[in-house]
C-alpha cells in the first residue's frame, strides 16, 4: 500500500490536545502515512510535539514547508479562523488537505477553500467526527435495516453550538433538511472562563426546528453552557426510537429494548473495541476496521476513519467519505438557523440562496479583529495571529 508524506499545521498546546491526539493515531497507521513534518510558531510546542512523535521536520511558517519539503497531505490543526488560508495555500503547493473543522466560518470562504483544491486538482476532507463514532455507525445501520420504521422525529441537545449535532442526525438519517426555523437569546450566567480563557458573564442559547422532506422535523436545543458537558440526540420512527445507548422496538404494544453493546477483545494484554451491536433478530453490528491497529477509543475509530478517508482519496482518486460538500451543508444550517432567529425566528428554505446577515457581520468581526479581507488575499491572512477563539464565539456563541 502505498505510503502517503503528511505533515500537520499545528503542533498542539501540551501532549493531552486533540492535535496530539491526531499524531498518535497517525503514528499508530504507518502503512497510510509518514508523519514527515510539523508547523506552529510556538518553538516549543513543535518542539515538544516533534519529540512525543519523532517528526523529523519543523517550521514556523507553512510557507517555508511548502517551499523546502512540499508533503502529499497538510492536515490543518490550527484554530478554526484560520481554515481558508492554510486550504487555499496547501492547494496552489499541489497538496492535498485534511482540516479540521468546520470548513470555514462562512459559506462565501467555504466556497473559496473548495474553489481552490478544485482550480489545482487536490482531495479536501474536513475532520468530522462524531458521524464516525462507533455507536453512531450502528445507528446508521439500524435505521437502514428499517428497525425503527420510518423516522418521523428527531431531538438533539448540543452544548457547544449545533454543528457536531447536526451532522450526526442527518448522516444517521441519511436525508437532508429542506427548511429551518431558529430562535434564540442571550442570558447572564455565572462568570467563568471561556473556550479561548477569557471572562465571560453573559451567553447565547440557540433553538431550532428543522424540516425534513416527508413527515420528518428535528427539533434542536443549545441551552446556556454549564461546567458540565452535555450532549444527547434520539430518533423516533413509526416502529421504534434510538436513543444514545438503545434502540427500542414496537412489538404488539410493548417497548422492547436492545442495548447498544460494546464488544472487546484481548490482544496481548490490549482491550480492543471488536464491534458495537444490538441483538436483535438478526443482530445488527459494525466491526472495528482499526483493532489490529491497537485503535479502540471511540474517537481515535473516528479519526482514523478521517485519516484513511484522506488517504484513500488521493491514492484511489475517490471521493473522501465526509468531504466538502458535507462540510458545507452542515455550516449551512449553523448559519440557517441563528439568520433566521436575527430575522425574528422565520422559516428559510434551505439551501440558501444569498449571503446573510449572520455571515456579514461574521466577516466584519473577522476584518475587526485581524485586520485583513476574509474574502480577500490570501497572504495576509495566512500571517494575522490566530487563537483559540473564533469570531463564531465572539457572533454567533459557536465554538
Amino acid at each position: 500500500m502505498r505510503q502517503l508524506r503528511i505533515a500537520c499545521i499545528g503542533a498542539g498546546q501540551d501532549a493531552h490536545s486533540r492535535t496530539r491526539g491526531y499524531m498518535a493515531v497517525i503514528r499508530r497507521l504507518p502503512h497510510l502515512f509518514d508523519l514527515c513534518a510539523v508547523v506552529d510558531r510556538d518553538e516549543a510546542h513543535t518542539q515538544e510535539a516533534s519529540e512525543q512523535f519523532g517528526i523529523p521536520a519543523q517550521y514556523a511558517h507553512l510557507d517555508e514547508l511548502l517551499r523546502d519539503d512540499p508533503p502529499d497531505v497538510v492536515f490543518r490543526l490550527t484554530p478554526t479562523d484560520s481554515a481558508l488560508p492554510v486550504i487555499v495555500r496547501a492547494a496552489e503547493a499541489g497538496c492535498h488537505v485534511l482540516s479540521e473543522i468546520p470548513i470555514a466560518i462562512t459559506l462565501p470562504r467555504a466556497d473559496l477553500a473548495i474553489e481552490a483544491c478544485r482550480r489545482h486538482g487536490v482531495k479536501l476532507e474536513i475532520a468530522e467526527n462524531v458521524w464516525l463514532w462507533p455507536q453512531e455507525r450502528l445507528k446508521r445501520r439500524i435505521v437502514e435495516a428499517g428497525l425503527v420504521g420510518e423516522p418521523i422525529h428527531a431531538r438533539l441537545s448540543y452544548p457547544c453550538g449545533s454543528y457536531h449535532g447536526f451532522n450526526a442526525v442527518r448522516m444517521i438519517l441519511g436525508a437532508d433538511p429542506e427548511a429551518v426555523l431558529g430562535f434564540g437569546g442571550e442570558v447572564p450566567v455565572e462568570e467563568r472562563i471561556a473556550y479561548g480563557g477569557e471572562p465571560m458573564s453573559r451567553e447565547q442559547w440557540d433553538g431550532a426546528l428543522l424540516r425534513f422532506p416527508g413527515h420528518l422535523q428535528c427539533l434542536f436545543d443549545m441551552p446556556p453552557k454549564r461546567p458540565a458537558w452535555r450532549r444527547h440526540w434520539s430518533v423516533e420512527g413509526t416502529r421504534g426510537h434510538l436513543d444514545d445507548d438503545v434502540l427500542t422496538i414496537y412489538e404488539r404494544g410493548e417497548e422492547r429494548p436492545y442495548p447498544i453493546e460494546w464488544v472487546y477483545d484481548d490482544a496481548e494484554g490490549q482491550r480492543v473495541l471488536r464491534c458495537v451491536r444490538v441483538n436483535t433478530g438478526p443482530p445488527v453490528e459494525w466491526e472495528n476496521p482499526y483493532a489490529t491497529y491497537g485503535i479502540s477509543e471511540m474517537d481515535d475509530v473516528a479519526k482514523a476513519a478521517l485519516l484513511e478517508s484522506i488517504h484513500r482519496a488521493v491514492v484511489d482518486d475517490t471521493e473522501p467519505i465526509y468531504g466538502a460538500a458535507n462540510a458545507r451543508r452542515d455550516m449551512e444550517l449553523c448559519i440557517a438557523l441563528k439568520e433566521s432567529a436575527w430575522q425574528g425566528s422565520r422559516w428559510l428554505d434551505l439551501p440558501l440562496q444569498a449571503v446573510t446577515s449572520v455571515e456579514e457581520r461574521l466577516h466584519e468581526a473577522f476584518r475587526e479583529r485581524y485586520g485583513c479581507d476574509p474574502l480577500g488575499d490570501i497572504g495576509p491572512q495566512l500571517d494575522a495571529a490566530y487563537d483559540r477563539t473564533s469570531v463564531m464565539w465572539t457572533v454567533a456563541g459557536w465554538l
